[in-house]
């Protein structure tokens, strides 16, 4: 099989936009489109100012940017010009309409389907990378096979496994690819041509195959199974504060045991980011369709566990803070779902500000990678009017200067290595540390001055 000439990407967010700059930087000799319509959008890909945030993103895009790596708002020119065309727009829960809440809004992928059945001349290979339910597959076939023009398509599955922050090395490293396709010899030929792609630098093992809509579901699954595992051990945080317990202490014991492994049993103040919550709201709506009710009510309670975590963390503070939070100014450190990162979708941070601006508290934030205005937005604010109990600050001694108490919601390495004691100085007295990732050292803030609290910590 040989190795398609030309790719293009419609999506360019946070999995289009890495993905094929690192097919570019790879494969040399294909040329790789990825394209939006949204213009500003674009116009950031083409800048040094990338509308993403990842560690060694920039350094690869501006190795393959204008070589066989192309921007574009031109959609229906990658489209005609590709041989395989990916498919990764945006598919947030809805918020209307029949699964409103649960069932992902599929618009966009129907949008791109359309699109390239009325464009497309000969045979094209069409990748699913967005996060998709089971089944989707069949619907963009059907789609694509209602255009009477001569053309042929196959379509494949292709789920990404990236967790931000990390990106880049999961893209150069990745523990493996999933490609989904057809069980005829069409569909298995179609699944080659995409596995040469990335044979050039993915070892043959980790390149797996599947049926499509085992591909499809281990991506729900996967994310399910990680975000079950940090609402387990955030469930075990509390009962570690009730009993006197250290949840980090629980946490290294049981991930001793090779049958559990150390990985996400990091206790916090919840989870956040653009899958975990979606993908497991997606598995609850699919088991709900088939009458899985049980099964359902069990996914459920792992997102109703994350969000107790957040309320549980901002009622702490409350509570502490004499039982009123009202006038006190509680500064914010970060604000993104994870470090490394300028994502803010599903932040637990966006819970606890609503939180305590609900009790009436006066904010100072600080993240270093998220513009005020995309915190406003993720507030539900307007950015050219923001309220007077609010304030985005451009540093982190900004932020704590005259606070009542600091609330760490992610978990910047920068954040670790902060002049507390300078700090301490700068604030009200009683001064309180929320450490809502448990990355800073307790005692040594107690020994400061602090009134110290960690999650799970008694």
């Amino acid at each position: 099989m040989n190795t398609p000439k030309s790719i293009c990407c419609i999506g360019a967010g946070y999995v289009g936009g890495p993905t094929m700059a690192m097919i570019a930087l790879k494969c040399p000799h294909i040329n790789v489109r990825v394209v939006d319509i949204d213009a500003k959008r674009i116009a950031a890909w083409n800048s040094d100012e990338l509308p993403v945030f990842e560690p060694g993103l920039l350094e690869t895009v501006q190795a393959t940017r204008g070589k066989n790596l192309f921007f574009s708002t031109d959609v229906d020119q990658a489209i005609t010009d590709s041989e395989i065309i990916f498919i990764s727009v945006n598919t947030p829960t809805k918020t209307y309409g029949l699964g409103a809440g649960q069932a992902p809004d599929m618009k966009y992928v129907e949008r791109c389907a359309r699109r390239i059945g009325e464009i497309s001349r000969g045979h094209k290979i069409v990748v699913e990378k967005s996060t998709v339910p089971v089944k989707t597959a069949h619907s963009i076939g059907s789609i694509l096979s209602a255009y009477k023009n001569g053309s042929t398509f196959q379509v494949l599955s292709n789920p990404e496994f990236l967790a931000e922050g990390t990106a880049i090395a999961d893209l150069h490293n990745p523990d493996r690819v999933l490609i989904g396709s057809a069980t005829s010899p069409e569909g298995h030929a179609a699944a080659a041509s995409l596995a040469s792609i990335y044979a050039h630098w993915v070892p043959k093992e980790r390149i797996l195959t599947a049926n499509l809509w085992s591909s499809e579901l281990s991506k729900l699954t996967a994310n399910a199974f990680l975000a079950q595992r940090i609402s387990s051990i955030n469930a075990i945080s509390a009962l570690c504060e009730a009993t006197g317990a250290d949840v980090d202490e629980v946490a290294h014991a049981i991930g001793m045991d090779s049958r559990i492994g150390s990985k996400f049993l990091k206790s916090s103040v919840g989870f956040g980011g653009s899958c975990f919550q979606k993908d497991i709201l997606n598995l609850v709506y699919l088991c709900e369709y088939f009458h899985l009710s049980e099964v359902a009510h069990y996914w459920r309670e792992v997102v109703k566990m994350n969000q107790y975590q957040k309320e549980r963390f901002t009622h702490h503070i409350i509570d502490t803070l004499f039982h009123t939070v009202f006038g006190k100014r509680i500064a914010i450190f970060g604000f993104a779902f994870k470090k490394d990162t300028n994502d803010t979708r599903e932040s637990p941070a966006i819970d606890v500000c609503k939180g305590l601006l609900a009790e009436e508290a006066h904010l100072a934030i600080y993240d270093p990678k998220v513009p005020a205005v995309q915190i406003y937005q993720e507030l539900g604010l307007d950015p050219a009017n923001p309220p007077a109990n609010i304030e985005i600050c451009n540093t982190a001694e900004a932020a704590a200067s005259k606070a009542h108490a600091i609330a760490l919601l992610t978990e910047w390495d920068a954040f670790k290595t902060l002049d507390y004691t300078k700090i301490y100085e700068s604030m009200e007295r009683p001064a309180f540390v929320f450490d809502g990732r448990n990355i800073l050292d307790l005692e040594a803030l107690r020994t400061i001055g602090f009134r110290a609290f960690g999650i799970g910590k008694g």
